[in-house]
């Protein structure tokens, strides 16, 4: 029997080394910094999500790379029923032991940002100034006092920032957000301008966008965006005015009084599109991601017009003939 206590030794000596492999392992993944995508990036951790769920939520959001690392490392350390759910606002530099501190005493972000889909930049500056969760940075800056301060070198800040809800700890800047918005609109629009669909009379990016915002403001229904979009599209294709009513409130300013009469329609300014052919000089506002696929990828049609039906949809037709008569229908239907 004398033989096994070598063995015994040989074996109890291989557990240690093992454990001490393993352990190094788990230390050195545990305190290696995390390659995050952007910084910040904001994180929902579902409610009702365990260990396994959280960390492929994480893996999936490329926050971290695979899930089993950190799931071992919650489970050596007794934190495999302590992650709390929540928004979570991470920033870099961050390794998987503080990411799972964080979630473990529930460090989520306590105030939520809206921008809605078509609204301007003035609407935008205005649910920051209101929001008293929000530390103020800009509120007394000029529009390009406040483009230089973002670094954004575009003749006006309208449309360039991208509707979302975003999740933020209490005291953040809404330099910062706007910052957040803007990255993220950059983001879409590169992406969405690198899947365009063929011989659009669009030249660049900026123009897309300013088209997007148009479409945004026209659309009644989401099922028909991508036909709104492929009347606009016709249009600048033979040269034709837009002849849009949003570009034309857009003009007015501070004027409009929530009528649009036709001396209006006749005034011109540079985003009168009933006076002037082409695009206006800028967004009209902040276009949603589905009025930017929109834009970029219309719908297969040849119509030239549209008109509203007085329930939320619209009309299409290809000729002025035929919209004459839709107009007449339906205006006729909407009086009293």
């Amino acid at each position: 029997m004398r033989w096994l206590i070598p063995l015994f030794k040989k074996l109890l000596l291989l557990i240690m080394m093992s454990v001490l492999i393993v352990g190094g392992a788990v230390f050195y993944y545990a305190h290696d910094e995390l390659d995050l995508l952007e910084s910040p990036v904001t994180f929902e951790l579902r409610t009702g999500s365990g260990l396994r769920a959280a960390a492929a939520q994480l893996s999936a959001a490329g926050i971290i790379g695979r899930p089993e690392p950190f799931e071992l490392l919650a489970r050596l350390l007794g934190e495999s029923g302590r992650l709390k759910a929540g928004n979570y606002e991470l920033t870099a530099p961050l390794t998987p032991l503080g990411l799972l501190q964080r979630m473990t005493r529930g460090d989520v972000t306590l105030t939520a940002v809206t921008f809605v889909e078509g609204w301007t930049f003035s609407q935008m500056r205005k649910a920051l100034e209101e929001n008293p969760r929000i530390r103020k940075e800009l509120a007394t800056l000029s529009e390009p006092e406040l483009l230089q301060k973002l670094g954004m070198a575009v003749p006006s800040a309208e449309g360039w920032f991208f509707p979302d809800t975003y999740h933020v700890t209490d005291g953040t800047t809404d330099l910062s957000i706007l910052q957040r918005a803007h990255k993220l609109m950059r983001k879409h629009l590169e992406q969405e301008w690198a899947r365009r669909a063929p011989n659009l009379p669009l030249q660049t990016p900026d123009e897309a966008l300013i088209l997007a915002s148009i479409v945004e403001k026209e659309t009644g229904r989401a099922d028909e965006r991508g036909l709104v979009a492929a009347v606009f599209i016709n249009r600048l294709r033979i040269g034709m005015r837009l002849q849009t009513d949003p570009t034309v409130i857009y003009g007015m300013g501070a004027a409009f009084d929530g009528n649009i009469r036709k001396r209006d329609l006749l005034t011109d300014t540079p985003y009168n599109t009933y006076t002037r052919t082409g695009l206006p000089p800028t967004p009209i506002a902040m276009p949603g991601l589905d009025a930017l696929r929109a834009t970029l990828n219309p719908a297969p049609s040849d119509a030239l017009y549209f008109v509203a039906r007085g329930d939320g949809s619209s009309k299409f037709s290809r000729t002025l003939a035929e919209h004459e008569r839709a107009v007449s229908q339906f205006q006729r239907r909407s009086r009293p």
